[in-house]
């Protein structure tokens, strides 16, 4: 049976005889209780929980092992990834007599949620988002099917919601019934202001003055049954740390610089566009970086205890695999292809390489207390949420954050953002791209 923290039960009591509720708990706090349990609460014979595709596993496995604090379990949990597990879950839902107390659940990940046509046909259920912050942009597809879905009732969950970007939140506010219309809300709580790039004018948020009647949104959110808590609220955690360690830029980074231009490894890189540029001056800054490499390196034989590394590009991994591989320490991987936590549950001296998309969010990895940053994502979302991995319940040592820098790079200038909580290709957009 579970037994909640008080903080999750108090989430619970302030949604009490809500239908639709927003669960916007610290990372760490653990949301996945509280949305399973306020997901029984409900009673809904039929639901749907939508994630990231890396927590696909871990839900299907809470709703099979975790009962609630009644001690009921799910009767039945579905891979909805699975095609014969979804024709199952569908036909299922058509039933028209089910037994007494009889729960059923599938599980399935943003991108292929829209994919499945036949989820809009989904009539009197539950609807559960993990990580719902995935939803911002309402006109991206897997947001307009998510918006076409017509649930009974509605669970949202995330650290982040916005990470603090309010512009954001429109559709997170469709879903928990609170139908103001977007113009309306982006006069409301919005300051837009106009820039000129290249002659065409762009809309963006004021950078100086972004928002406005803050409190008023926050209060019209808790109204819509929106709980917000952070994590020095319901607990004391160990101390972060954050130490940077600088090494040279590389030559070929200069070079790179001022002729959009370089040959590395007998690999050509050309700065054929702006994107391209700022995608080769940040590799070039981690994967063709021999020094940097070698501090990595130096990190590893610092510490025998396990180390979570986060990084960018598939290039990335190659190059840091094989100082691992050399070493034989023994190592996991999560990315868009692998989640593998065999040797982060097992050695106290390994090392788990982890993509920022596939693992910043989500993964309980308290075990460690120490993280390389090799590279730096450029949503400040993703950082924020990458170093919860480490500090949330359970952790009992000071947590400790190596970021590894390129000195006079643009990294430097990525890390400045994320330190403001902000995205860096928005300063980008905001100031044009000249580093």
């Amino acid at each position: 049976m579970l037994k909640l923290y008080p903080h999750q039960i108090k989430a619970l009591d302030k949604t009490a005889g809500l239908n639709r509720c927003a669960y916007y708990l610290d990372m760490g706090l653990g949301k996945t209780f509280v949305g399973a349990e306020k997901m029984i609460q409900l009673g809904n014979k039929i639901n749907l929980v939508i994630c990231q595709k890396s927590k696909i596993d871990d839900w299907v496995e809470h709703f099979r092992t975790v009962p609630n604090t009644d001690g009921f379990l799910i009767d039945d949990v579905f891979d909805l990834t699975d095609k014969k597990q979804f024709e199952l879950f569908i036909k299922m839902t058509s039933m028209k007599v089910f037994p007494p107390r009889y729960m059923f659940v599938g599980v399935i990940n943003y991108e292929l949620a829209w994919r499945r046509k036949e989820l809009l046909t989904l009539k009197d259920f539950t609807l559960m988002l993990d990580e719902s912050s995935l939803i911002q942009n309402e006109k991206a597809k897997q947001s307009k099917f998510i918006l076409k879905l017509t649930p009974e009732n509605v669970i949202l969950l995330s650290g982040t919601p916005v990470a603090g970007k309010y512009e954001n939140m429109w559709s997170q506010c469709q879903l928990l019934g609170w139908n103001i219309k977007r113009e309306i809300y982006d006069r409301q709580y919005i300051n837009w202001t106009t820039i000129d790039v290249a002659g065409v004018p762009h809309k963006i948020v004021d950078k100086s003055d972004p928002y406005k009647n803050v409190d008023r949104l926050k209060r019209k959110l808790r109204e819509h049954g929106a709980v917000f808590m952070k994590t020095e609220e319901c607990f004391e955690l160990p101390e972060q740390t954050f130490i940077k360690n600088y090494v040279s830029i590389p030559k070929e980074y200069k070079r790179f610089k001022q002729t959009g231009y370089v040959c590395v490894d007998d690999v050509e890189l050309i700065a054929d566009t702006s994107l391209t540029k700022r995608l080769y001056m940040r590799q070039l800054c981690s994967t063709y970086s021999r020094e940097k490499l070698k501090a990595f390196e130096d990190l590893l034989e610092s510490t025998n205890d396990r180390l979570i590394v986060f990084y960018n590009f598939t290039c990335e991994l190659e190059e840091l695999l094989a100082i691992v591989c050399e070493r034989e320490i023994p190592h996991s991987i999560v990315n868009g292809i692998d989640k593998d936590l065999y040797s982060y549950g097992r050695y106290d001296n390994s090392v788990t390489f982890i993509q920022y998309q596939a693992g910043a969010m989500g993964l309980n990895l308290q075990k460690a207390n120490k993280i390389i940053y090799y590279s730096l994502p450029e949503r400040s979302d993703l950082f924020e949420q990458s170093k919860k991995r480490i500090h949330r319940i359970g952790q009992t040592q000071s947590c400790f954050y190596y970021v590894m820098l390129c000195r006079n790079s643009i990294e430097e200038d990525i890390y400045k953002a994320l330190e403001e909580k902000r995205d860096y290709t928005d300063e980008l957009f905001r100031k044009g791209f000249t580093n």
